[in-house]
Order: C-alpha cells, then structure tokens, then sequence
C-alpha cells in the first residue's frame, strides 16, 4: 500500500490561469483547509501507521455521541473524516489537534493524485455506458437502434457470461486520476488551483495526496528544469512543443 500525507477537501469548480508565457491553462480550483489531525494510529497500537484527517466543520448539534467521542480536547465535528497511511516517521511528527495547510503537504508543482466519487449518470444503455456502436439507421432498421443485442448462446455454454457488458447503473464510483499538476497553492483563501480535470460534482468531497508514481512537474524557462508542454492539442508532440519555444 502507497503509504503518502495528503489533504482532505472540498471541490470547488473549475476556471482559468494564465502562465507567465501567456498560455491558457484549465485548472480545478479544491479547497484544502483548514484540516485537523484526528486522530493517530501507531505501529505498536493499532498494527499500522496513520493519520485520521477531519475537514469541513459543522455544528455540534448535528454531531451524535460516537462522534463527540471521537472530537474531544477542544476539536470540533468533522464532516468528511478519512484515514491517510504514512509512515511511523511522519505521524510522530503531528499532534491530535493540529491543523494542516497545503503549504505544509505539498511543494510547488508537486504532482499530485486526486480521489473523487464520479458524477452518477443513472441507469444507462450500452451506448452511453460502454461506448457500443449500435444498429444502423437506414432502411429496414425498426426500433432497434440502440439495443444491446445478442448476450449469449443457448447451446453453450447455456448462460450469460460474467462481467458481460449491459445496460445498467452508471457513474457514482470512486475514482482517482493520477499525476495532476499542482499549479499554485493559494494560502489566503486555503485553496489550490490543479492543471486538469478532478472527478466529482461541484461540492463534492475529495483526497488530494502526493502522487504515486511521480514526484514533481518542472517549470517552464528555468534552464535545465524546463518542460516542454504543447499549446496544440493537435500538435502536442515534444518536437512540435520545442519549435514554438
């Protein structure tokens, strides 16, 4: 199990930024903070090492009493509370009560990955769930347009395959997209703005952790620590990217 520190947060939506070059980038703008350590869990005590992170306060009132329980020494409820595996080294570095900030996590340009519930689309067809061509809309079709047609033989093997693909529920499962840029870490209003698209509605709940499988994403015009990055979606190979400079 990836064992990285992270933040819980709250999806804000998305906008635009401009780069020093002039370039255009879509960035989803996630509210971070401020989160609290919760709890702690430790090698010796629970079996593996964590950090239980609490974001998004709400009032006591709502809170029932296995919750009051949790939030003692002065913490108040937490809407959206999840566990965070790290290493022994890193939670003897923070206290119960201790409130996090991006600057505290993340570096600069960090690459990050983002875990989200996907917007639910309902109950779907083949067409818009899986991506299936569907009959032909010339003569002799008849209300047969978008049906999933044949799922099985009745010879063999007699029954319908495991994991066939069907009309059926779409949507509304965790998902995560690895290797988001961390464009800027806006301190003042607890927000940061990621290059690219972060699943989930507006509002929703997520984890931001520090990327897997990735370390950082380089700056433009710094010498060797330059990254070539296509304006041309159409043109977006590294030779076309360096001949516009």
């Amino acid at each position: 199990m990836a064992m990285r520190l992270g933040l819980l947060g709250k999806k804000i939506g998305m906008t635009q930024v401009f780069e020093e070059d002039g370039e255009r980038v879509p960035v989803t703008v996630i509210q971070v903070g401020p989160c609290y350590v919760v709890g702690k869990r430790t090698q010796d005590r629970d079996g593996y090492s964590a950090l239980i992170l609490g974001f998004d306060e709400k009032p006591t009132r709502l809170a029932n009493r296995p919750e009051l329980g949790v939030f003692k020494n002065g913490l108040k409820p937490q809407r959206f509370v999840r566990e965070l595996r790290v290493p022994d080294d890193v939670v003897a570095k923070y206290e119960v009560g201790q409130e996090l900030k991006a600057g505290d996590v993340f570096a600069a340009n960090a690459a990050l990955d983002i875990t989200g519930t996907s917007k639910g689309k309902g109950y779907q067809g083949v067409i818009k769930r899986h991506g299936m061509k569907g009959m032909r809309g010339s003569h002799g079709t008849h209300e047969y347009f978008r049906h999933g047609g044949s799922i099985g033989c009745r010879l063999t093997p007699q029954r319908v395959h495991k994991g066939k693909r069907m009309a059926g529920h779409m949507g509304d499962e965790t998902k995560t997209v690895q290797n988001l840029q961390l464009l800027r870490i806006l301190a003042e209003e607890g927000c940061i703005l990621v290059r690219g698209a972060v699943p989930g509605a507006k509002n929703d709940y997520v984890i931001v952790t520090n990327a897997a499988t990735r370390t950082a994403y380089k700056r433009k015009g710094t010498g060797k620590e330059t990254e070539v990055r296509s304006k041309n979606p159409l043109k977006a190979s590294k030779k076309a990217a360096a001949g516009r400079g």
